[in-house]
């Protein structure tokens, strides 16, 4: 069994994380300046030398010291004669930067079709009507095999619905022109957000933020998030979107001897900032679940009140720095905080909190039966690796030598829903219907591209992107050798766009199944949608 990781010390005790516990979920809150970033430094850094992988948003840019090693000062030196704490072995760990705008770190994209209605509805701010009106969107493009993959996808489709309302007034209900406004307007803040980066091909493959470096330490992945917090709707949709991707790639493991992933949720209250009851229900439920699949998930933010009392009850591992009671409300938060810790009759945890000073915590694990410890005031570790940001170079030099460096580069546009309703609209009346896609593939000129199958690459494992494919011969090339394996059947028109596109893209996503797609949408998108 892994031996526990000190995260804290209490006079000559250390405060540790139980690991195979770390998937009972924990939380770490305290106000600004009071030493949270530096916590989740020492607990990222812990996890990575056992092997975790880890997922953090930096949010300051403070984290990205992890992939640096720290160095001693004489304030940093005094400081831990005075707490009687020991010098740390300094060392960087191994990290890997993301950013969805593609400057700070690998460039991270979902499609649309993968983030699913409910999500989507959420980051546009819809109302209900609304939001209905776009699950028939998506519907709609189901039935007649059309990708919804960007936001031009997406901005087609509800042109192409809205223009044709009567027609699907019959099969699919009403669809109001002004809800079809609302839905446009929405998407157009978002590009402007950053959608446009967002949104699109090569889709994260879930395995890459799973790695392990050559030593066998976890690698630490980094999420650029100070540009991205200026979209807060676009900043938590994209982290509930990965949490729930998480939930569907994994597979049951029950309680293992270290979790294989930790999630930290930083800034969370934006994550249930005027969220729907439904959708906290179901948040609630997956952070249940997810426990089961090996992946701990901790939400970082400022006070306990900003998590919803059925969430924080899932949160057994706790690490509270100081409150400031300036006003009835931070004085209530600070009850609230103290009555959530299991009671130490030698300590007044209220009065503790007010006290604190920084770098200083209010600390409660999970004991080896899962029972919460009393509450004990600590000093938190100083982090191996670096406090405070890193440099430009340091950063493009840790990017070059990334485990994943070259994959997620070079966006991917390939045939959906935009060509192919653009396609149709320019094609005379008498072409042939562009929803056969060998007549389409002919009439648009080229051969669609596509990245690399996310079922076939191993699991932890890194794929480069494939170069793009050769013109299609007229016969004996490699589409009639794949399509005799699979088998086109008598002639009949086909939904999917190539046998090859059918066998680089999931089924979810290229073949234009409705139920392939409905089944794969996002774990949260499903659970809520009508079955």
């Amino acid at each position: 069994m892994t031996s526990p990781l000190a995260i804290a010390q209490h006079s000559d005790v250390q405060l540790c994380l139980l690991p195979q516990l770390v998937n009972r979920h924990g939380c770490i809150t305290g106000a600004t300046g009071t030493g949270k970033t530096v916590t989740l430094q020492v607990m990222a850094q812990a996890l990575s030398d056992i092997g975790v992988p880890v997922f953090m948003a930096d949010v300051k840019g403070d984290l990205s010291g992890l992939g640096q090693a720290g160095s001693s000062s004489p304030k940093l030196a005094e400081r831990l004669k005075r707490l009687g704490l020991a010098e740390p072995a300094w060392a960087a760990a191994p990290v890997a930067f993301w950013d969805v705008y593609g400057e700070k770190g690998h460039p991270v994209r979902a499609t649309i079709s993968d983030m699913g209605p409910l999500m989507l509805a959420r980051m546009l701010n819809l109302n209900d009507t609304q939001q209905g009106v776009l699950q028939l969107v998506f519907k709609i493009a189901d039935d007649n095999g059309l990708l919804l993959l960007d936001t031009k996808d997406l901005r087609a489709m509800l042109q192409h619905v809205g223009e044709h309302a009567a027609e699907f007034k019959t099969e699919y209900g009403n669809i109001s022109a002004a809800s079809i406004g609302a839905i446009q307007r929405g998407l157009i803040g978002i590009e402007e957000q950053g959608g446009e980066q967002f949104f699109g091909e090569p889709m994260l493959n879930i395995d890459d933020w799973m790695q392990t470096d050559a030593r066998g330490r976890g690698v630490i992945n980094i999420l650029a998030a100070d540009k991205l917090l200026n979209a807060p709707r676009l900043y938590s949709t994209f982290l509930l979107w990965m949490l729930s991707e998480l939930f569907e790639h994994l597979p049951e493991v029950g309680d293992l001897d270290q979790p294989k992933m930790v999630f930290f949720f930083d800034e969370a209250h934006l994550l249930f900032n005027e969220a729907p009851k439904p959708l906290l229900q179901k948040i609630e439920q997956v952070v249940r679940l997810i426990r089961s699949k090996g992946v701990g998930v901790y939400f970082v933010t400022q006070n306990p009140l900003d998590i919803p009392d059925t969430v924080l009850g899932q949160l057994g591992n706790r690490v509270q720095h100081a409150l400031r009671a300036y006003t009835p409300r931070d004085q209530k938060a600070v009850q609230a905080a103290a009555e959530t810790f299991r009671a130490n009759p030698a300590l007044d945890t209220a009065t503790a909190i007010t006290e604190l000073g920084v770098g200083e915590a209010l600390v409660s694990f999970l004991d080896d039966k899962g029972r919460p410890n009393v509450v004990e005031r600590g000093y938190v570790l100083t982090p191996a690796s670096q406090i405070g940001p890193i440099s430009d170079d340091q950063r493009r030099a840790l990017m070059a030598t990334s485990l994943v460096a070259g994959v997620y580069e070079q966006a991917i546009d390939r045939e959906s829903a935009y060509e192919r309703l653009k396609g149709r609209a320019a094609a005379p009346a008498s072409a042939p219907s562009p929803v056969d896609d060998n007549a389409w593939g002919a009439s648009a000129g080229h051969a669609p591209q596509a990245p690399a199958p996310r079922s076939s690459r191993p699991s932890g494992g890194v794929t480069r992107p494939s170069p793009a494919p050769e013109p299609q011969q007229e016969s004996g090339g490699l589409g009639d050798l794949i399509g005799g394996v699979f088998g086109n059947g008598s002639g009949g028109s086909r939904r999917s766009d190539s046998p090859l596109q059918a066998m680089v893209k999931s089924a979810a996503r290229s073949i234009g199944s409705q139920v392939g797609r409905e089944l794969i949408r996002g774990v949260l998108g499903s659970l809520l949608k009508k079955r």
